[in-house]
C-alpha cells in the first residue's frame, strides 16, 4: 500500500517534510481513482523524492498543458493582468525583441500598481539582454538579476553550469514551468526552426509554493538577497484549490547530493509494465539510461521515444541519433517529428504518471544545469499526455532498423564523432 500507516508513523506523520498531514495518503488515492494496487510500482518514487530531493507530495493541485506558444502566452497576459502581490519571473533565455517588449509594458503596468516584479535570467542564456535593458528595466521599477553574473569571476569558473529553468509564480497561486523561454521562435516565428512544439504545465494549488520557493533560492543564489517570504510555508493555499492532482516539484543542480531528475526519470523507467511514451529535444543518456530502456523494451514494456528531425545544435543533434540505434536494437520504436521543431521535454509511464519540465534527457541536465521537472501522479493527466503524444505521431516519421542502417558513412562518423562529446554536450 502507498505511503503505509506504518510508514507514516515512522516518520512522525509528516514524511519528513513540512505540511504533510496523514490525511495525504487518502487525498492521494481518491485522487487516482484507480485503486492502490495500480499506483503501488510509484511507492518508491514518492519516497525518493521527499527524502532525496526535498519534493514533498503536495495533493491539491490543478494542472493544464500548453504545446502552443501563442496559447501559453496569452493564457500567462490573463494572470498577468490579475497579479495583486508579485510575479517571478525565471528563464533561460530572454530575447531582445517584440515578445519581451510587450511583457514588459505588462510588468511596468504592474509595477506602477504596486506589484512586486522580479526576473532572473541566465547570463549566457540571455546574453541578447545588454546592460542598457537592465538599467531601463530597473529604472521602471522591475527588479532585475543574472544568475552566475560576475565576470571574470564565478561566470568564468562555472561557466559550463546554467540555470536552464522556467519558472513563472504570479502570487503563489499560479505557477508556469516547462520548456517555453521568452522569445519570437517560440511563437513559430523563426524561419529556421519553424513551428516550435513544446510542453508548458500551469499549475494551481500547493506545489506553486514549491515553484516559488526554489525562485526565491535562486534569486538569493544571485542576488545575495534573502527574501521575507522565502520563509513562507510551502503549502500556503492548500484548501482553496479544488482539484486534487498529485505533484512532486523535482529540482537538481551541480549543488544536488544526487542527480534527483535523472533518477527520476530512471525509476520511471523501472516502473513501467505496459508502456512508456518520451519526448526529448536531446537524447544524450549515460550507460545507465541506456541499459534501463533497453530492458523495458525488451521486457515487453511499449517504449516509444520522439526526437527532432532538425537540429538547433548540430553537434548534439548528431550524438542523439548515435543512440537512437541502441534503442532500435533492443525493440524501442523511435520517431523523428517532421511538423517542426520538437523541444518537449516528458516521459509518461503506463498512462498513470507524468514527468514534464525544464530537463532535456542529457548528460548536462542532469550534471551541470540548473533544473526542475514536476511529476505528476494522475490518470487523467498522464492520459492526455499520452494523446497528445499519439497525437504528434501523425507528424512523424518512424526511424527503422533498416532505414538506420542505411545511412551515409560520413554521417555514421559524424555522430560517432559527436558522441565521444557526449559528457560536454
Amino acid at each position: 500500500m502507498l505511503m503505509t500507516a506504518e510508514y507514516i508513523e515512522k516518520t512522525g506523520g509528516t514524511g519528513r517534510l513540512p505540511g504533510k498531514r496523514e490525511e495525504d495518503t487518502m487525498e492521494l488515492l481518491t485522487a487516482l481513482g484507480t485503486g492502490e494496487g495500480a499506483f503501488e510500482p510509484f511507492e518508491r518514487l514518492i519516497r525518493y523524492n521527499e527524502h532525496a530531493a526535498g519534493a514533498e507530495l503536495t495533493c491539491r493541485n490543478a494542472v493544464e498543458i500548453f504545446t502552443d506558444g501563442r496559447g501559453l502566452y496569452e493564457d500567462l497576459a490573463g494572470a498577468i493582468a490579475n497579479a495583486g502581490e508579485y510575479i517571478h519571473i525565471l528563464s533561460y533565455i530572454i530575447r531582445r525583441d517584440e515578445v519581451f517588449e510587450a511583457l514588459e509594458e505588462m510588468l511596468e503596468q504592474k509595477v506602477r500598481k504596486g506589484v512586486k516584479v522580479r526576473i532572473l535570467a541566465d547570463v549566457l542564456g540571455s546574453r541578447a539582454l545588454r546592460p542598457s535593458d537592465i538599467i531601463r528595466l530597473r529604472r521602471k521599477g522591475i527588479q532585475v538579476n543574472g544568475f552566475f553574473s560576475s565576470f571574470p569571476g564565478s561566470l568564468r569558473s562555472r561557466i559550463n553550469c546554467r540555470n536552464h529553468r522556467k519558472v513563472i509564480v504570479i502570487d503563489g497561486r499560479i505557477g508556469y514551468v516547462g520548456g517555453f523561454n521568452i522569445g519570437r521562435e517560440y511563437l513559430g516565428l523563426d524561419r529556421r526552426m519553424g513551428y516550435w512544439r513544446d510542453t508548458h504545465l500551469k499549475l494551481q494549488g500547493s506545489a506553486v509554493a514549491r515553484l516559488n520557493h526554489l525562485f526565491l533560492a535562486d534569486w538569493k543564489a544571485a542576488a545575495r538577497e534573502n527574501l521575507p517570504d522565502a520563509k513562507q510555508d510551502l503549502l500556503p493555499g492548500e484548501k482553496a484549490c479544488a482539484d486534487r492532482v498529485p505533484v512532486q516539484i523535482v529540482s537538481s543542480g551541480p549543488d544536488s547530493r544526487w542527480q534527483n531528475i535523472r533518477n527520476n526519470y530512471l525509476m520511471l523507467f523501472q516502473t513501467a509494465r505496459k508502456r512508456l511514451y518520451i519526448q526529448t529535444p536531446y537524447f544524450i543518456p549515460d550507460e545507465t539510461m541506456v541499459q534501463e530502456l533497453r530492458m523495458a523494451a525488451l521486457s515487453g514494456v511499449d517504449v516509444r521515444l520522439m526526437i527532432p528531425c532538425k537540429p538547433d545544435h548540430p553537434l548534439v543533434y548528431r550524438a542523439t541519433c548515435s543512440y537512437i540505434g541502441d534503442m532500435l536494437e533492443a525493440g524501442v520504436k523511435c520517431y523523428r517529428y517532421d511538423r517542426g521543431f520538437l523541444h518537449a521535454k516528458s516521459v509518461v509511464a503506463d498512462g498513470l504518471a507524468v514527468c514534464c519540465g525544464t530537463a532535456n534527457m542529457d548528460i548536462r541536465s542532469f550534471r551541470l544545469n540548473y533544473e526542475v521537472n514536476a511529476t505528476i501522479y494522475d490518470p487523467a493527466t498522464a492520459g492526455k499526455m499520452e494523446e497528445i503524444f499519439l497525437r504528434d505521431l501523425k507528424s512523424c516519421t518512424e526511424i527503422t532498423k533498416e532505414g538506420y542502417g542505411k545511412r551515409r558513412s560520413c554521417l555514421r562518423m559524424k555522430e560517432q564523432v559527436s558522441r565521444l562529446f557526449s559528457p560536454f554536450l
